[in-house]
């Protein structure tokens, strides 16, 4: 068997360790079909960071759609320098700090309402969902903290798969999830005894 046989044999292989790439380069090829592959294998993620990100369900499935939009007009420029899952998350990411940063120039022009003053956490119940609490917690973070710790603590990136994502480097991320989570704390002292419960 020569070295031709043993590639052309190796090649299906090779592709389908990592079928986004094997998806894309099809989508590439002119098989936009494929898309929706993509689509179903990521959307699930999309929507998890863009809802914990943002702390509120409202604007989940618009922004998710606007990603989405995105990979499908730059597909054809993906470099398959990086994993294409980085490539989706800083979109993502992106996409994110674009509709908190409108949704802050907005709030310039309005009247701040009771609740928007100050972070309040309800009084603890038995019925409490302690996940809610957490969230709304990640929530009054600031933007460059939320973001990385939502990555690491609840989507389970690596340091350097947040890193890529955030174009920044390791010891940033590893410095900001730790003031992150050294604010949560503050935040969620008061709760400390119900929350362990």
């Amino acid at each position: 068997m020569d070295y031709e046989q043993k590639e052309n044999m190796l090649q299906p292989k090779i592709l389908s360790l990592d079928d986004d790439f094997s998806l894309i380069k099809r989508f590439i090829d002119g098989d936009e079909a494929v898309f929706g592959e993509l689509v179903k294998r990521h959307k699930d993620k999309v929507r998890n960071i863009v809802y914990i990100t943002l702390s509120s369900s409202n604007s989940v499935d618009d922004i998710a759609q606007e990603v989405f939009i995105t990979i499908y007009r730059h597909l054809k420029t993906f470099r398959f320098e990086s994993q294409f899952t980085t490539w989706i998350y800083r979109i993502t990411i992106n996409k994110c700090k674009d509709h908190l940063r409108k949704k802050n120039v907005r709030k310039i022009f309005l009247p701040l309402s009771d609740e928007e003053k100050e972070p309040v956490f309800e009084s603890i119940n038995e019925d409490i969902d302690t996940k809610q609490i957490v969230r709304n917690a990640i929530g009054t973070l600031p933007d460059k903290l939320r973001i990385p710790l939502v990555l690491k603590d609840l989507e389970g990136f690596s340091y350097q798969e947040i890193a890529d994502t955030m174009e920044c480097e390791i010891g940033t991320v590893k410095s900001r999830i730790f003031r992150a989570r050294e604010a949560l704390k503050k935040v969620l002292k008061p709760l400390e005894k119900e929350l362990m419960v």
